[in-house]
């Protein structure tokens, strides 16, 4: 096989790059940006965003092998001529290892009412170690800002990203529509503390697809307001799994609903599947969700509804939670449980589950079947069933 044609695809992107005059191109080696990861390049994002932000034809933020420290970067597109900007990377952003440079800040790296934009490959890296330790060990830290934030934009897409060792969240999607995450890798100690691989809320259309996370935290969380999310073939672990919520902590609050999470491996991590609301009053909901084609791999909860979420009796105690639950579809799910209790629905006394489905659920707790424990909830079950339903039927 020739070069030419073995490498045919590289070929022709490169010949459409340099030949296509309608595509604009912005190094930001151009704009001043070093790639030493030791002085700030900042104002070289910044300065190239605000050129391609004026291209009245699609451009390309390109930022080259190399290390590059960002102390922050915020881009608006709110004015922007273009309706398709590239962010190409092939380097690694840099935030400031000391977390007092931006650790009162809410977001590392912010896009705001933009539209059309992409992000293809490279390494964000959130330094968040020292963070961690300070956390830790009991002193007054600063919270540390978001990794990469999606604020109030559409047509987003993330393809072959990779964020590490970010301070707060690693993704943010918020009050989005139409975003697509494919291929996304996410790594943080497991004891890392708020460190979220992807949280979605007050979004639709939201796909996260082919991706690997681990965190010390959820893998993916999923916020009030969040509708039509599909999550498809994720290898998750360490953390905390896929969690619906923390819900319900105001009483006016928009709900969970037509979520799909299917084919998700779960490795070592504390919860698989979790939907998790604070026992309080609320308006909130979750409904028409499906778990289909899960493995887990010794998690401590694989399947659990908890709607009497309340950390150390503070802010709501004695008091049950108004969110309501119903119409969440289990289908398929199998394997180990490092807890005897593999399946726990303890819902809200005042608001009970209803509509749950269990259908082909295979968990075993050291190579036994494992427990099932229920409160308030009722539902339905079918096919294969170890550990045997507790649901009641409704």
């Amino acid at each position: 096989m020739s070069f030419l044609v073995k490498h045919l695809p590289l070929f022709f992107t490169i010949f459409f790059l340099l030949f296509n005059s309608s595509i604009a191109i912005y190094d930001i080696k151009t704009y001043g940006a070093t790639s030493n990861g030791k002085i700030d390049s900042s104002k070289a994002f910044v300065s190239a965003w605000a050129a391609a932000c004026a291209s009245t034809s699609p451009a390309t933020i390109y930022v080259p092998q190399g290390s590059y420290l960002v102390k922050g970067a915020y881009f608006n597109g709110e004015t922007c001529k273009s309706k398709a900007i590239t962010l190409r990377i092939d380097g690694t952003i840099l935030a400031p290892s000391d977390y007092n440079v931006i650790g009162k800040e809410e977001n590392w790296i912010k896009f705001e009412r933009v539209a059309g934009v992409s992000i293809y490959g490279g390494t964000l890296d959130g330094q968040g170690a020292n963070l961690w330790a300070c956390k830790t060990s009991g002193n007054n830290c600063p919270q540390g800002p978001m990794g990469l934030t999606f604020s109030n934009s559409s047509n987003i897409n993330i393809r072959g990203l990779t964020s590490k060792n970010s301070q707060m969240f690693h993704i943010l999607v918020d009050n989005c529509q139409n975003v697509k995450l494919q291929g996304v890798k996410v790594s943080a100690p497991g004891n890392s503390p708020n460190t979220d691989g992807i949280h979605v809320q007050y979004s639709s259309r939201v796909s996260i697809m082919n991706s690997r996370i681990g965190t010390g935290d959820d893998c993916i969380s999923i916020g009030p307001g969040t509708s039509n999310l599909w999550i498809e073939n994720i290898a998750c672990g360490p953390g905390h799994g896929i969690s619906i919520g923390s819900l319900g902590w105001d009483v006016e609050e928009p709900g969970v609903q037509n979520v799909t999470v299917k084919t998700v491996t779960f490795t070592g991590t504390q919860n698989g599947l979790r939907v998790k609301t604070w026992a309080r009053s609320s308006n909130g909901f979750v409904r028409n969700i499906l778990f289909q084609h899960v493995v887990m791999a010794n998690v401590q909860n694989p399947i659990i509804i908890d709607q009497n979420y309340c950390p150390n009796n503070e802010n709501c105690p004695h008091q049950g939670s108004g969110v309501k639950i119903s119409d969440i579809k289990y289908r398929d799910i199998r394997g180990t449980s490092a807890t005897e209790v593999a399946v726990k629905f303890n819902c809200s006394k005042k608001y009970p589950c209803s509509g749950i489905s269990l259908e082909d659920v295979n968990l075993r707790y050291r190579d036994q079947p494992a427990e099932a424990s229920c409160a308030n909830a009722g539902g339905s079950a079918s096919g294969f069933q170890k550990p045997t339903s507790c649901l009641l039927v409704n």
